[in-house]
């Protein structure tokens, strides 16, 4: 058997061993439902922001101090106008009331009350309104003054208030997918690729930092080179990975008969330009190159440390310059054709989540040609690189490797 034959089912050997070691466990279980945990929590937290934002919705009101007779015609306006805002700008119901003899100190007090939450108080002629609110910036009190105008514009008019056209609405499909669709696929890209590769890599570093502590990886060591040990522990992981996301990918294509109909439709707008089978391929290979470029990065890092001290230590540092490329990547997604957007796409350790991105907001496959040799040259450095220091880290195994500060 040739020396690169052995090497091969060695390191085969070893990653059947770790991938084994990860899958045949409770703690799994739990891993592989980390997402759906995340999920909940969030929905959680979603559900009681909501339930605080309707207790407070009714306790929110504009006022308008007017006359009965600019009253109704505020009251119509308003009626005209507030359908065509976005609900999500969340515009408090409009009240009228009568003016007293200080319309001004009537302002005052209302804006005041200390049961409902008044933003934005009209008072005055509403040739000439005058507006106050509580807050610096105020979208209500342009809003008030956009319904004084509409009001006076009616008057001299002569006109009710009443609608004088009657609209038809029709909801027609798109031949192609908006650019909003395209960029909510590219952000859904990059998140997915950073969180699942941070928690699989950190899953590696958790493996390395137990063998560390149980002698395991000297008995490795004594069996095989170091560098099947390296190799056989990354694909290991890997493989771990490709069944975390066929997992998630069966999930995610049959829980759409479970959504509501409003929300499915709402899905059905997000679309990559490049296809479905395109980026689902693209997105396999990016996830590929950025596992291995930080798996080897963590697995080196794990075999520096002696303790699980020194390895949160050493992980800390590279889990926020991650965290600094996934940034960066979202930023590309945002600005694409920019010089943000090719120094992402450019950087080693940025590039598959920027170009997992493009692949969602740009039909063009050469620049993916591209970067994917780009980036099998960089796995290739790093793994070498990082095979050549786990090696010197594991046989170094007396106390820790770094010092920072050396006493003389």
């Amino acid at each position: 058997m040739s020396d690169t034959a052995k090497l091969i089912r060695q390191t085969m050997t070893i990653a059947r061993r770790d991938f084994a070691a990860t899958v045949m466990t409770p703690m799994f279980l739990l891993f592989l439902l980390a997402p759906l945990l995340f999920a909940g929590f969030g929905a959680m937290g979603s559900l009681g922001a909501m339930t605080v934002g309707q207790g407070a919705e009714g306790k929110e009101k504009l006022y308008a101090i007017a006359t009965p007779e600019d009253a109704a015609r505020l009251r119509a306006a308003d009626a005209l106008i507030r359908p065509a805002i976005a609900r999500e700008r969340g515009l408090p119901p409009l009240a009228t009331v009568a003016p007293a003899a200080d319309p001004a100190a009537q302002a005052r007090a209302l804006l005041s009350d200390p049961d409902v939450d008044v933003p934005s108080v009209l008072y005055g002629p509403l040739e000439a309104p005058q507006l106050i609110h509580a807050n610096i910036t105020s979208t209500t009190a342009r809003y008030l003054a956009a319904i004084a105008e509409q009001a006076v514009r009616d008057r001299r008019a002569g006109l009710s208030g009443a609608p004088l056209s009657q609209p038809t609405f029709t909801r027609v499909e798109r031949d192609s997918t908006s650019l909003g669709g395209k960029s909510a696929a590219g952000t859904f890209a990059v998140v997915t690729l950073f969180v699942v590769t941070l928690m699989l890599a950190g899953q590696a570093v958790g493996t390395m930092a137990e063998e560390r502590s149980n002698k395991v990886i000297e008995v490795l060591a004594a069996a095989v080179p170091l560098e099947s040990v390296f190799l056989g522990k990354l694909i290991g992981m890997f493989g771990v990975a490709i069944l975390f996301l066929a997992f998630w990918a069966a999930v995610g294509a049959n829980i759409g008969a479970l959504l509501p109909p409003e929300f499915a439709a709402g899905l059905s707008g997000i679309a990559p330009a490049i296809g479905f089978p395109g980026f689902v391929l693209l997105y396999i290979l990016y996830f590929t190159l950025a596992y291995m470029l930080l798996g080897s990065v963590f697995l080196t890092v794990g075999a520096q440390a002696s303790t699980p001290r020194e390895i949160q230590m050493l992980s800390l540092p590279i889990t926020i310059f991650q965290m600094a490329m996934f940034a960066f990547a979202l930023a590309a997604i945002g600005r694409p054709g920019t010089w943000i957007a090719t120094a992402a796409e450019l950087f080693p350790f940025s590039s598959p989540f920027a170009m997992a991105g493009r692949a969602a907001t740009s039909a063009d496959i050469w620049p993916h040609v591209a970067a994917l040799a780009w980036q099998l040259l960089w796995v290739a450095i790093t793994i070498s690189l990082g095979a050549r220091l786990f090696r010197h880290g594991v046989l170094q195994s007396a106390g820790p490797k770094f010092k920072w500060f050396r006493r003389g």
